[in-house]
């Protein structure tokens, strides 16, 4: 029985590199990679082995005839990806798929010596550096994080009830503890150390420090209280040491959600899940505490464009749907024909078969808990004084709610010491390499923007780590001036 992969999928391509008949597509070497949401088998050419399933670090493959029904549509939704990619087909011969040309990207002197880099982020991005470095050179790596705990995104951005992707820190956590690693947590540089401070004692900087802010609406009222970024909300459930046990309040019936992203989804479907469902995951207790007392019924998602241009991916649109009640409001004509006219796998034909009725603002929520995506929809000002009271929208409607969160994506914040396009909000550079600091690279979403999933920071760190090397070849790193215990006290002694 062939396998498939389903919604957990990360994109890492692990399991790429393990199919003995190249059967997972799209590889990094084609062009889609990065831009379809997901990995997928083919099913024809599947056979059977296994060892993708083995090599998952998200448990998100698994044999067709296990599937749960929640995930069963998953079968069509792999062998559809190579009906729609003729390219890739195999029901005509060769009944296989071509391999691209083998490429060895870490060919390195057999006299290289080993390297010092300090990375900076212990989320995805920084592991996958430290991953390249440590299995394709004999590198020694200092990993520094300013929280006392390590994980970057996947600790603290990742939603409880997606064990399944949290699992990946296991993976991680073999080169936080690989002998060639140290890690030095409550260190922030800026802070506790310098910039000049890393350069000394190592041959190479890697920063994989994320984007830790949010982007803003610019509209009237959006920092009345009540009025709070959605990362702050994941954070809070997530346990983050940066955010109050009491910093949420879910006493409102009716919470509005501006952005259709996976974090939006992710924000709406804790919020209306049954708490029963969340005991024994390890969301906060004060969080699974809060929720049980939760008053909330209904959370609205407002979205600026129509549905087959949401930012949320297929994947969760679908696990949304298996859990809550979800429903269209259908405020606008072109909502309901562009659901109607969509293909069955595309982003507005997964909406098919929901109540699209038009929604009455003025009353209250239902009984009951139900998300409802409010389509071409822009926000123009969040009202009330003390209080969030509701929210104003582009087409005249005011939408009671006693809560905004703000889940319209994440900006990168300034690194001390080293470059910053107010821009684009990220570090800049060409592949990896920081602009006019040598020795200095960066990885992640602080040197792409914040776009693309955990899996797409392995090909990002590829990038990064293969700069770096090649800058080491060829003799533009400067030594370190200073030991490496020289480093491990120094540290040590300034770590909070």
């Amino acid at each position: 029985m062939p396998y498939a992969i389903t919604q957990e999928c990360c994109s890492d391509a692990t399991c790429v590199s393990v199919c003995p008949v190249n059967c997972i597509h799209p590889t990094p070497d084609e062009p889609d990679f990065g831009t379809t949401e997901m990995l997928y088998v083919d099913p024809r050419s599947c056979i059977d082995c296994g060892a993708c399933a083995d090599a998952c670090p998200v448990d998100a493959v698994m044999p067709i005839d296990m599937l749960t029904a929640s995930l069963r549509e998953y079968a069509d939704v792999n062998a559809a990806y190579y009906e729609d990619a003729p390219a890739l087909r195999t029901d005509v011969e060769p009944n296989f798929h071509e391999w691209a040309p083998v490429a060895f990207k870490r060919s390195l002197p057999s006299d290289f010596g080993p390297l010092r880099v300090a990375i900076v982020g212990t989320g995805p991005a920084g592991m996958y550096a430290a991953e390249d470095l440590l299995l394709h050179t004999n590198a020694k790596v200092s990993l520094i994080d300013r929280l006392p705990v390590a994980g970057g995104l996947v600790r603290f951005g990742v939603a409880p009830d997606h064990p399944s992707t949290k699992g990946i820190s296991s993976t991680f956590e073999r080169y936080r503890n690989h002998p060639r690693t140290t890690l030095y947590l409550g260190l922030e540089v800026g802070r506790e150390i310098t910039h000049e401070e890393l350069a000394a004692h190592h041959d190479a900087v890697i920063y994989a420090v994320g984007a830790s802010a949010d982007r803003r609406l610019g509209v009237p009222g959006e920092d009345v209280p009540g009025s709070l970024a959605a990362r702050t909300f994941v954070a809070w459930y997530n346990r983050h040491p940066d955010v109050s046990p009491d910093a949420i309040d879910l006493s409102a019936e009716r919470i509005v959600v501006i952005g259709t992203g996976n974090v939006a989804l992710d924000v709406a479907r804790i919020l209306t899940t049954d708490p029963g469902t969340l005991a024994g995951t390890d969301i906060a207790p004060h969080a699974l505490q809060a929720l049980r007392a939760s008053k909330v019924r209904e959370v609205v998602l407002l979205g600026r464009r129509g549905p087959e241009h949401a930012a949320y991916t297929t994947p969760e649109l679908r696990a949304l749907r298996q859990g809550v009640e979800v429903v269209v409001d259908g405020h606008d004509a072109t909502i309901v024909d562009a659901i109607a006219v969509a293909a069955d796998g595309d982003k507005a034909g997964v909406l098919r078969g929901l109540d699209t009725s038009r929604v009455d603002w003025t009353a209250p929520p239902p009984p009951g808990r139900r998300i409802v995506l409010r389509f071409e929809s822009t926000q123009t000002e969040i009202l009330g004084d003390q209080q969030v009271r509701a929210v104003r929208t582009s087409d005249g409607s005011e939408i009671p709610a006693g809560m905004v969160l703000r889940a319209i994506g994440y900006r990168g914040q300034p690194v001390r010491d080293l470059p910053f396009d107010e821009e684009t909000a990220t570090v800049p550079g060409d592949a990896g390499r920081v602009a006019g600091v040598p020795g200095t690279y960066v990885v992640g979403w602080i040197k792409r923007g914040p776009s693309g999933g955990i899996g797409a920071n392995r090909r990002c760190a590829e990038e990064t780590v293969g700069s770096l090397l090649a800058d080491a070849v060829d003799g533009r790193l400067a030594p370190p001036k200073h030991g490496r215990r020289s480093f491990d006290s120094l540290a040590r002694r300034r770590s909070s």
